[in-house]
């Protein structure tokens, strides 16, 4: 008997006000997606693009989902007609060809510039003086065919709770940062002006996201402890 039900709402329970849930799903079958679907969830996050591109079309319409894994552009062109948000929006040239696909499909696809905070090489990512200098620079304002809705970073993978709260806590310092820039690249008007946008500051997954909340952070990205270990 799956637990995915009991975790989900167990995780949701621990939430603040405010934060919304990614449920990383990749690697698990459609089944317990649909689980976690019939348990209320929405939000799935994705990191390969032919496994997102099949569980797109055999799972419900009105899932949102989000790319979570590293994009290689020769690939964007397969999710731009239906990806929700691309968390990890993490160099230039990925900017340049998510920008032209959406135009390509009519839609503004929305991204989050992805953060390189941790201390290792592995993780991809702008740092903050390079996502700086772009967003300080007017080729995104000039892009029509995606919408910048915030950041995402993940911390150091370590034990050391000090050091996830320090990298967080500069993220957040940097979003804040960014909101205030004119023109802010975060206040594009919402596709549907019934439902106001607020930027969104990704951070946290299964074992460092109550550190990551008390942080700032309004949206994790939780899979272990929802779908336990995955079927690699």
């Amino acid at each position: 008997m799956s637990n995915i039900s009991e975790n989900l709402n167990r995780i949701k329970a621990t939430l603040q006000e405010g934060v919304a849930l990614c449920a990383v799903s990749k690697y698990h079958p459609e089944e317990e997606l649909q689980e976690a679907y019939d348990a209320g969830q929405r939000i799935f996050g994705e990191s390969h693009v032919q496994e997102l591109v099949r569980k797109e079309a055999a799972l419900p319409k009105d899932i949102e989902w989000h790319f979570i894994g590293h994009l290689q552009t020769n690939k964007v062109k397969y999710i731009a007609p239906f990806v929700s948000l691309i968390h990890s929006a993490d160099s230039v040239k990925l900017i340049r060809e998510i920008n032209k696909q959406g135009v390509k499909c009519g839609r503004r696809i929305p991204v989050l510039l992805q953060l390189h905070m941790a201390q290792e090489e592995t993780k991809f990512g702008f740092t903050i003086d390079e996502c700086r200098e772009f967003l300080h620079g007017d080729e995104w304002k000039s892009m029509e065919g995606i919408e910048f809705r915030g950041i995402m970073t993940m911390a150091t993978n370590c034990d050391d709770e000090s050091q996830w709260r320090k990298e967080f806590a500069e993220a957040k310092a940097f979003f804040e940062e960014l909101k205030q820039l004119t023109p802010s690249p975060f206040a594009l008007e919402p596709l549907n002006p019934l439902k106001p946008l607020n930027p969104i500051l990704s951070m946290g997954m299964s074992h460092d996201y109550p550190i990551a909340m008390e942080e700032g952070s309004t949206m994790v990205r939780v899979g272990t402890a929802i779908f336990g270990s995955r079927g690699y």
